[in-house]
């Protein structure tokens, strides 16, 4: 007990710190995490590159991984895209075992001192930003000092010491146990990084040599597979075979490093440093390095392989995609990127809401019943977007966005529940069509006319708010809130015209009380258009 508590309060500064400096470097890098991915396009050169500085912001490659397989499972990109992903993570995952190796434990107190004084007392952003990346800073390094020091009596237990010896003695059985250890301990914190940081306070402490070490550090990087494994259970086959391909080139990398390379790995870290925190840190990189060099060119080789061990059937081939298309609680990871994602949705269910209006005004002036049904159908789309979406909006809220980011999020709920709106009163213009055509109501040529000109300038303005929220154009978000203006005017003018038709008999009843209704729910149409567009414009601030 007077090792175990020690060590796992060391453990959780290590990790809170990590979480910490992770969040802040995050919000440092802002919207710059998206375009990375979005620069990824088919090089997977370009993508291993993007997979290591990726992990390097967020600290760790089972974080980096779960995000490719919800990339994937939101269709972001492809397993050709993803392999370069997830070799470029096992690179990144390195830089923490570099950082930890390195002697700072003496300005621990520092970094926490002034982070601590930075993220308390600033007005600015960007600095607290900074404050938060220098606190995790060091509170990691606080908690590397606690595990070093809460397992420094390890050194007088021969029976500990027998084992770790075991590991290194260069037989079979020594390695399969040092691999297992690493492995089980990874797949039980989650985290190589934290696995990773206990090898190297333990080589700190002068118990663990570079060569009982190796073993162990080569168990992590299979042991790190198994979160993204557990969460692709749930997703779709593609993501399944994005976390499986991730095992495999561990798996594969991991047998042939110990074949071949293992002996010269130890031979190599020992002459460039006779520290043990530095020999296992560099060992890490050389092994990650090297496995990515081998394998990249058979990448192609990797995905096909992946494919045939997870087919797809031919039900799955012919699906269409139902519901949600851009979103997945795994890229919740990097907030950055979740945002993207969660745009794009919107703008998805905002064209649904259009095409759910055209079909609806059709079926008005046509008298359509496909288009009806056509409505009707698309208006439960929408509804259940809407739920995805707002709980979705809901959980990225509670995630390290920055000031900018959250405005434009409570923007984003508002958003939602206006375009749900345009699709209630899409579909209570398909009601009305329907009860043109159930009895056989007819507009004049003049209320034709009136109606298609009313349509026209309503879609106008809400396909240019959505236009405008895609690309935050303050310019487009004015017009629209104008556009509303003339289509009031127009509403007002088209009632008072028609209740004087009414008033001279030149226009039945039914159908006079039908146009008003429609004209109704299209002036509220353009309402919650302008509303997008306030949105927008309340960005600006």
């Amino acid at each position: 007990m007077g090792i175990l508590f020690p060590l796992l309060g060391g453990l959780g500064l290590f990790l809170y710190g990590m979480t910490i400096m992770s969040e802040g470097l995050e919000k440092s890098a802002g919207n710059k995490l998206e375009k990375i991915i979005e620069k990824i396009s088919g090089n997977i050169v370009v993508g291993v590159f993007a997979g290591a500085l990726v992990t390097v912001i967020v600290q760790s490659s089972s974080a980096t991984t779960v995000m490719v397989v919800g990339f994937v499972n939101a269709g972001i990109m492809n397993l050709t895209q993803a392999i370069g992903l997830i070799m470029g993570a096992n690179i990144g995952t390195t830089i923490t075992a570099q950082l930890v190796s390195i002697e700072l434990t003496a300005l621990a107190p520092v970094a926490i001192a002034i982070g601590t004084g930075v993220k308390l007392f600033s007005k600015n952003n960007k600095n607290i930003v900074i404050g938060e990346i220098v606190l995790g800073f060091g509170i990691l390094f606080l908690g590397m000092d606690l595990m070093k020091e809460a397992m420094a009596p390890l050194k007088g237990y021969q029976g500990f010491n027998d084992m770790i010896i075991s590991f290194g003695t260069g037989g079979i059985w020594g390695t399969i146990k040092g691999f297992f250890a690493g492995f089980l301990i990874t797949a039980v914190v989650q985290s190589s990084s934290a696995t990773t940081g206990i090898l190297v306070a333990l080589a700190g402490t002068g118990v663990l040599p570079i060569e009982a070490a190796l073993p162990v550090l080569l168990g992590t990087n299979v042991g790190t597979c198994v979160t993204a494994l557990i969460s692709s259970i749930s997703a779709n086959r593609t993501a399944k075979r994005a976390a499986v391909m991730h095992l495999l080139f561990n798996v594969i990398g991991t047998f042939i490093f110990i074949v071949f390379f293992s002996h010269i790995t130890v031979s190599f870290v020992k002459s460039i440093s006779s520290d043990a925190s530095r020999q296992l840190a560099n060992a890490h990189t050389f092994f990650n390095l090297l496995n990515t060099l081998l394998l990249l060119p058979f990448a192609g080789l990797i995905v096909k392989m992946v494919e045939k061990i997870i087919p797809e059937s031919q039900e799955e081939r012919d699906a269409v995609v139902m519901g949600v298309k851009y979103l997945d609680d795994r890229i919740l990871e990097t907030p950055s990127i979740a945002f993207g994602q969660v745009i794009k949705e919107v703008l998805h269910m905002g064209n649904l809401a259009m095409l759910s209006f055209d079909s609806a005004a059709e079926a008005v002036q046509t008298n359509n019943p496909k288009m009806v049904e056509k409505t009707f159908r698309i208006e439960k789309t929408i509804n259940a977007l809407e739920r995805e979406i707002s709980n979705y909006l809901v959980k990225l809220s509670n995630t390290a966005i920055g000031d900018n980011d959250r405005k434009l999020l409570d923007g984003l709920f508002s958003t939602v529940n206006d375009i749900e709106r345009v699709g209630d009163h899409s579909d209570n213009l398909a009601e009305l069509a329907l009860f043109k055509i159930e009895n056989n109501i007819e507009f004049s040529d003049k209320a034709v006319l009136e109606l298609v000109g009313m349509v026209g300038k309503v879609r106008s303005g809400f396909e240019l708010s959505l236009s405008s929220m895609k690309d935050t154009d303050f310019k487009e978000a004015q017009e629209v809130i104008e556009l509303e203006g003339e289509i009031d005017l127009m509403e007002k003018t088209l009632r008072k015209t028609h209740i004087r038709r009414l008033n001279e008999g030149r226009c039945e009843t039914n159908a006079g009380i039908i146009f008003l209704d429609i004209i109704s729910n299209l002036e509220r149409i353009s309402d919650h258009s302008s509303n997008i567009a306030l949105a927008v414009m309340d960005v600006r601030g």
